[in-house]
């Protein structure tokens, strides 16, 4: 491990999972991995999108899932971030907001077991996909309207969950306030994973001069459907860091701030943002 004892970084880890249909599975698969990271001396832990459960029918979906003041899962969690002092950043979980709509919330808890932030998904994932897959997050899930950037050690966590990473303006805007780091946990499908993810995170690191943190889902879920996996720690400069396959594990990378300033000298395009406008013409 690199020493950081100046306070000019720290060790990054990223929990890929399977989520299926049980919450208790699912967090328990989660804390028998973040403990690992844990050992091999992460001090940032972060999970992928839908953690605790991974359910695209109704009537299930509702049965399994707990508002934020009384949710079991989050307790769990909350407490062993408390007891492994680390931050631990759940991507995203089902979290019931109305009795007919649930959001899609990230949590970042602090070493002491807080809450340090919330976020909420903003863009929803209502597609259909070559081969007959077809998605509406909007039928049950209600976006958020916020942005967020996290406070850790070592400088602002930009906030966002998988179909985020689709719209840049919310990663710059993020970059603008402050953000040094931005966190895409996600559960791509294995269609939409094979063609973008790679592309669609690096150059959103490239983009903004931040290091990318992107926990993922992969593998084939009780449900029948596949996610792509592939976490990926990302560079300023965009170099892949450390790189997850299609199955559960931890991949780990020590970050280097320095990077973020090297970055951000070589190719300064942060502050260079102009106002434009936008004119449509016709023929002549």
């Amino acid at each position: 491990m690199s020493d950081f004892s100046s306070g000019r970084g720290f060790r990054a880890a990223l929990v890929q999972l399977c989520s299926g249909r049980s919450v208790d599975k699912n967090v328990d698969d989660a804390v028998g991995l973040i403990r690992d990271a844990a050992a091999g001396g992460a001090q940032y832990v972060q999970t992928p999108e839908v953690t605790t459960l991974m359910e695209l029918e109704t009537a299930k979906l509702f049965a399994a899932v707990e508002p934020e003041a009384d949710n079991r899962a989050l307790q769990r969690f909350r407490d062993l971030a408390a007891e492994l002092k680390i931050w631990l950043h759940i991507g995203s979980m089902p979290v019931k907001v109305a009795p007919d709509k649930i959001a899609n919330r990230a949590y970042v808890l602090t070493p002491d077991g807080s809450i340090a932030a919330t976020y909420d998904k903003i863009h929803m994932f209502d597609v259909d996909l070559p081969g007959g897959e077809s998605y509406r997050e909007s039928k049950n899930y209600r976006p958020g309207d916020k942005a967020v950037v996290a406070s850790l050690p070592w400088g602002g966590l930009g906030l966002a969950i998988c179909y985020d990473l689709r719209f840049p303006q919310i990663f710059r805007a993020l970059a603008k306030s402050g953000a040094k780091f931005l966190a895409v946990p996600a559960a791509f499908t294995k269609v939409t994973g094979e063609a973008h993810w790679h592309t669609l995170l690096r150059a959103r690191a490239i983009e903004c001069q931040c290091f990318v943190f992107a926990a993922a889902q992969g593998g084939r879920h009780e449900h029948g459907r596949d996610t792509y996996g592939h976490s990926l720690i990302i560079s300023p400069w965009g170099q892949i860091l450390a790189e997850g396959g299609v199955q559960p594990g931890v991949i780990l990378a020590d970050i280097d701030l320095q990077a973020i300033e090297d970055a951000r000298s070589r190719v300064p395009s942060l502050g260079h943002d102009r106002p434009f406008t936008v004119e449509s013409r016709s023929g002549p």
